[in-house]
């Protein structure tokens, strides 16, 4: 029987205690652990079978041709793709079918391209003797790390298809609530754009030609309208540079967001901007108790969780906040501390992890917060939506009445003017 070498936290003492244990698989060895009142935090195998594991892989890291294409042209694998194809590899495991040949059935469905290529390659180098999650391991661009260190747990655990599935649905609710911000986002920045192209045309096209009927009358402008003749000759005169500083601006930001000091000032403010922070905390809090919680459900040591949990978030403060968690975790200390400590996570979330720890149902209670806040974000979105269509319909008559108002003064004076000709 294997030997399985351990790190784990026994909630009695509060102390971290090592060993190994014997077990017919790491999930088993994981579920011992558990009865036996300890947290896993690390657990390998001990047999030297693991070693030799990686010897396929000798031969080189797949196709250098297909690795120098997808690094010129960038993959081409959009992530909905991935969701279809664990789904669909999934299904086929459940169905009882080999590996191999769920992997060509279906390289053989997908159409020729950047994907299909990948997963000839997969599937050779599977039918070659390499584990599956090594062999997408090959392939980071399509596969990340919380994707093959959860098949390696499935695989070890000889429960693929269960981590299939369990992979699939993570997956699938991941891009729904990706799908439900963005989505929620589209018509105001369709309506904010359509705005300003209808703002632009008034102020290049309309407002020049009242300015030449002002001009022939020879009459004096109050300030707002030479306010606005002034910005109708900038934009018209000087666009180009209006559309430079944008561009400007968007690639500067993007460039800042890329190193680890500006991107974690940029994530800071956007934490902070009123009810789209809110809509970024909630999703970032149920990202992390998801992703933790399939990880630790399936299998994989809770260190380890946490460093591929850490690596799947994308905003750098609460990336920061699990590594202080996995430095405090790893010194001895509980989760929920650190958890409190880091200023990110909402005080029921502390308390539902510290009531998961103390119970040993750490990872169910890590999917139910999950939920909770996919939840939240829904309620949290739709708020934004609902400031967001006053602000906007604020915005275009500020602007439109501005325009109107300023226009409309040099005209009230004419018609004074000539009633007092008149009179």
């Amino acid at each position: 029987m294997p030997s399985f070498a351990y790190k784990a936290h026994d909630r009695r003492s509060g102390k971290d205690v090592s060993g190994s244990i014997e077990a017919a698989s790491q999930a088993e060895a994981i579920a011992a652990l558990k009865k036996q009142g300890l947290q896993p935090l690390e657990i390998k195998e001990s047999r030297s079978k693991l070693a030799k594991a990686a010897a396929p892989g000798a031969k080189g890291d797949g196709n250098p041709f297909l690795a120098t294409v997808l690094k010129i042209f960038g993959g081409g694998v959009n992530a909905a793709q991935v969701t279809l194809f664990t789904r669909q590899l999934s299904t086929l495991q459940d169905a009882g079918l080999p590996i191999v040949q769920s992997l060509q059935i279906l390289t053989d469905m997908q159409r020729p391209g950047t994907f299909r290529a990948v997963l000839q390659q997969v599937t050779e180098d599977v039918q070659s003797g390499t584990m599956l999650s090594e062999a997408m391991a090959r392939h980071p661009e399509v596969w990340d790390k919380l994707y093959t260190n959860l098949i390696k747990a499935g695989e070890t655990a000889g429960a693929l298809d269960v981590i299939l599935r369990r992979l699939a649905e993570f997956r699938e609710k991941a891009q729904k609530l990706k799908k439900k911000v963005i989505g929620a986002l589209v018509y105001p920045v369709a309506v904010m754009t359509i705005a300003i192209a209808i703002l632009t045309f008034i102020m290049v096209f309309i407002v020049p030609k009242f300015e030449q009927i002002f001009r022939d009358l020879n009459i004096r402008l109050p300030a707002l309208t030479v306010l606005l003749i002034d910005m109708s000759r900038f934009i018209g005169e000087w666009w180009w540079i209006v559309l430079l500083a944008i561009v400007f601006v968007f690639f500067a930001l993007k460039i800042i967001r890329k190193t680890e000091a500006g991107g974690a000032i940029v994530d800071r403010v956007q934490l902070r901007i009123p009810v789209l922070g809110m809509v970024v905390k909630k999703s970032s809090i149920a990202r992390f108790a998801r992703t933790l919680g399939t990880l630790v459900t399936s299998g994989v040591g809770f260190l380890d969780a946490l460093d591929i949990t850490k690596n799947a978030t994308p905003n750098i403060v609460v990336r920061n906040a699990i590594q202080a968690v996995r430095d405090s975790v790893k010194e001895g200390e509980t989760i929920n501390e650190p958890l409190r400590r880091s200023g990110i996570f909402d005080d029921i979330v502390v308390n539902m992890i510290k009531v998961g720890e103390e119970t040993g149902e750490l990872d169910k209670m890590l999917i139910k917060i999950a939920d909770t806040y996919d939840e939240e974000v829904d309620a949290a979105v739709a708020a934004m939506m609902s400031l967001l269509e006053p602000a906007l319909i604020i915005f275009m008559g500020v602007a439109v009445g501005f325009i109107v108002i300023a226009l409309f003064l040099p005209l009230i004076s004419i018609i004074e003017q000539l009633n007092a000709g008149g009179g």
